[in-house]
């Protein structure tokens, strides 16, 4: 028997507690209760789960599911109901609206188990950074990709990679590596005169603790810093830094106004020697490591994080892959240089908004219950320079404020883009330390005869105990570690034993000829043998991102980053849930990420295009959610949704035949449903007020605005419309013609004022579809006012019928409209377009109330003319 000392009504009092048979073990919630008893802080949970009231949960659930039920007398009046004068539009209408509730089935479902999550960053300081102790936290390497520094600003770059430097973790557990796909010298250039600003900006930061710590948005902020900030030395410091960045700038900018002409001989390096990335198609591998080596540290001694400089080689003929294949290149060479346990993949133009990031992953990552079955930590994306309407919905909240907070309570995210912290493991190919049967390289699909893997189908083999692959892997580990300390002497013929010499032969087939890699590979703590040299390093690191290294290896199809798909994060995600590893969504209070976004309407198609098109191509390749990975942990719900993120493009031809129906109901006279009776009204009346409901709980508990919610709708029209059906073509084209797509980079920042972009009119061929749908309808409705007036009263009852279906495609293709007008600095869009409307009806009454014509009919006299 124990007792507790409790705080009760402002009167401590003694409670008894009677020891039970739980062996001690507390509920989740309980270890936050203020009232029970507070166990050693360094052993609590890093993070809990956040479970959706259920006063908001339950009506939810309730509703999706009379929305069902709804769904189904719907059905059953709608097909046992044709219209037979119109028989052709009731049967494209019907299937229509089949195959959209067979999309909200996909969509709703995986949000069926929302949740949130709350992190305990001072837990994980006791735990991990104990006082007097070396940081127990883990190594993290950062990976930043760019490939065209005139589309993606150096400074945008320069910020990115300064937030990261300065971010609030320990020094020698970061690492930041730049992909330079493009082997551009500017982007060098840039780093370099970067790495050298880092001197002075990270200790600045450290030392006010200032937020957020890329230089441009911090001085951008509209606060008054001296409001909190009154310390005259914060004061000098702050100003002294703002001269000091803005001197940077000008450097910056002058290296871009250098760029813009090329030389005919081409760039040159200071040594004289010509710049190995002249030609961008054919180059070697370069490396160049700018901090973290050589003693350089900042302006009061103190080390810096490691900055790294990568270019892959590249040759003619190669299949290069893309940003997969830059981000697979970046992998084997952090793991060379300094092999950290843990990736955090970013956007060059997504900065960390939240110096405490790293901490809030870790917290998961590193938690000694529920960390090993992790795989990655998504960030919400959040993104600057956006109007305040956000017209074309580029802030995406339904996305990630709604269905992302749904699969977090099934099996995680799905989407592993900018922003996301990975285990090295996973992508590696290996399992979860939970899953019963790994899907590994044999095929997996359902059922076996629609399988479209390529290559043989091998049986599985038997499957040895755990205990002898253990084994077998310390022993190839320290076979490893122990070549790694002898670099310098050679790694071939290490040992004759051919029980080893086996599994070696079959790494080289997975990882490649790099018995270094494949060493760091087997660590799973990380970190690189003390005995190696930074020279022996760098030159294996260079041998690992050669073109050819990754021929005959199973890079791109079991391991990394995943190939076939311009959306790789979509597909690479899949693939380690398939092998049972679990995913986390993390949604800190301070954003952790913000990054810019194509604010006018041709970027911001092209930018769907390319997810769609992505979608596209991973519904056509062997990897298809449909049928790929039965067996391997994936759940139902999340199968669904990866089924739903694949599936999706093909909406645009039914809804784009939806879209062109109420024109031709206008036009033609006919309907897609018969004359309706009280039952029908009640049927749809339901599903209307079903389907509201649905939305308004939804951004209940998702806490998303409702203007977010509607811009949401409205560009998924749009999107639907152009971008998604463009997609589609492109897609069958790859597959069946073999006709592959250019990838295109949307541009990053804009120089003429805020929002200038915003009023860019840009044409492209995407446009033509949502502007047909838009003229179609517009047409339909003056047709059909005009008949109804000329027509008489009897008219105007079944033309609202008609009306509101043509309204609703207007209503929804608005903010294209607005895109195609441009800026209209005195006349508002809205004016222009009901003046036309209006403008036309009034004609058309003006025709059928002629106030020349007599009341009484046409009067005939006799002109007075001799027409002889």
């Amino acid at each position: 028997m124990e007792e507790w000392k409790k705080k009760q009504n402002g009167k401590l009092q003694v409670v008894e507690h009677q020891g039970g048979n739980d062996g001690g073990n507390f509920d989740e919630d309980e270890l936050d209760d203020p009232d029970l008893p507070k166990m050693d802080e360094g052993r609590q949970p890093l993070s809990r789960k956040i479970p959706i009231p259920s006063s908001k949960i339950n009506p939810y659930r309730i509703i999706i599911i009379l929305r069902l039920v709804i769904l189904g007398f719907f059905f059953h009046y709608r097909i046992l109901h044709p219209v037979n004068d119109a028989y052709a539009l009731w049967l494209t209408s019907v299937i229509c609206e089949i195959w959209f509730a067979v999309s909200w089935i996909l969509d709703q479902f995986p949000k069926w188990y929302p949740i949130e999550r709350e992190t305990y960053l001072d837990r994980l300081s006791l735990r991990y950074e104990k006082e007097g102790k070396p940081s127990e936290l883990a190594d993290i390497d950062i990976f930043v990709s760019t490939v065209d520094p005139m589309k993606e600003p150096p400074l945008i770059t320069a910020n990115t990679v300064l937030s990261i430097l300065a971010v609030d973790y320990p020094v020698e557990k970061v690492a930041c590596y730049v992909s330079d796909d493009g082997a551009a010298m500017l982007t060098f250039e840039a780093l370099s005169e970067t790495s050298e600003f880092a001197r002075r900006w990270v200790p600045f930061c450290k030392k006010f603790s200032i937020e957020p710590r890329a230089p441009e948005w911090y001085f951008a902020q509209k606060v008054d810093y001296l409001k909190d900030k009154v310390h005259p030395e914060f004061v000098r410091e702050r100003r002294a830094m703002k001269r000091e960045y803005e001197e940077f700038k000008i450097r910056i900018n002058a290296l871009v106004s250098m760029a813009q002409k090329v030389p005919e001989e081409g760039w040159t390096m200071q040594d004289g020697t010509p710049w190995p990335g002249n030609n961008v198609r054919d180059h070697p591998g370069m490396i160049q490591v700018f901090l973290g080596h050589n003693g350089v540290r900042d302006v009061e001694g103190n080390e810096l994080p490691r900055l790294v400089y990568a270019s892959r080689e590249k040759r003619p003929g190669f299949d290069h892959h893309k940003k997969a294949g830059a981000m697979n290149a970046l992998m084997r060479v952090s793991a060379i240089i300094s092999n950290a346990p843990y990736l955090l993949n970013v956007d060059c133009d997504h900065y960390i908004n939240n110096s405490k990031a790293l901490r809030e992953a870790m917290c998961f990552m590193m938690d000694p219950t529920s960390g090993k079955k992790i795989c990655y930590v998504q960030f919400p994306q959040r993104f600057d320079g956006i109007d305040r309407n956000d017209r074309y919905s580029n802030r995406n909240v339904v996305f990630f404020d709604i269905n992302m907070k749904g699969l977090d309570g099934i099996q995680g995210p799905i989407y592993v883009g900018t922003g996301c912290v990975f285990r090295r493991q996973a992508l590696y190919g290996y399992d979860a330390p939970v899953n019963k049967k790994p899907p590994g390289k044999t095929c997996n699909c359902w059922p076996k005869w629609c399988c479209l893997c390529c290559g043989s189908r091998k049986k599985n083999k038997k499957v040895k105990s755990t205990d002898k692959k253990k084994k077998m892997k310390n022993r190839e580990a320290s076979k490893q570690i122990h070549a790694l300390e002898n670099i310098e002497e050679g790694i071939e013929g290490i040992d004759n034993d051919r029980s080893l010499l086996m599994p070696q032969v079959k790494f080289e087939k997975k990882f490649g000829q790099s018995p270094v890699f494949i060493a760091s590979t087997l660590l799973e703590e990380g970190g690189v043998p003390k005995g190696a040299t930074t020279a022996s390093l760098l030159k294996e690191a260079i041998h690992v991102i050669s073109c050819g290294y990754e021929d005959k290896t199973e890079w791109g199809k079991e391991i990394g980053w995943i190939y076939g798909s311009v959306t790789e994060d979509i597909l690479t995600g899949f693939k380690m849930q398939c092998h049972g590893w679990r995913s986390v969504y993390c949604i800190p209070k301070r954003p952790a990420f913000k990054g810019s976004a194509p604010i006018n309407l041709s970027d911001r198609l092209h930018q769907v295009l390319r997810w769609a098109l992505g979608s596209v191509e991973i519904f056509f390749s062997r990897y298809c959610p449909i049928w790929y990975g039965y067996g391997g942990g994936l759940k139902w719900l999340e199968r669904f949704s990866y089924i739903n993120s694949v599936v999706y493009p093909w909406t645009s031809i039914p809804l784009i035949a939806y879209c062109t129906l109420p024109a031709f109901c206008l036009l033609t006279g006919k309907f897609i449903v018969p004359e309706i009776s009280n039952y029908a009204s009640i049927i749809f009346m339901a599903l209307f007020i079903s389907i509201a409901a649905t939305g308004v709980l939804e951004m209940q508990w998702g806490r998303v605005a409702i203007d977010d919610w509607w811009r949401n709708e409205q560009f998924w029209v749009i999107g639907g419309a152009s971008s998604h059906l463009f997609a589609l073509f492109q897609g069958l084209l790859k597959v069946l013609a073999g006709v592959n797509t250019n990838f295109t980079v949307t541009s990053k920042g804009g120089d003429d004022g805020e929002f200038s972009e915003l009023y860019l009119f840009k044409w492209t061929s995407l446009l033509i579809p949502p502007l047909t749908l838009l003229i179609l309808n517009i047409i339909g409705v003056m047709v059909g006012i005009s008949d109804a007036i000329n027509n008489g009263y009897e008219e105007w009852g079944p033309l609202f019928g008609k009306l509101f279906f043509a309204l609703w495609v207007i209503v929804h293709l608005y903010p294209f409209l607005k895109g195609l007008m441009g800026k209209q600095d005195r006349l508002p869009t809205i004016i222009v377009v009901w003046s036309i409307l209006l403008a036309s009806i009034f004609s058309l009454l003006w025709v059928r109330v002629n106030p020349f014509v007599s009341k009484g009919g046409i009067v005939l006299e006799v002109c007075g003319l001799d027409c002889d």
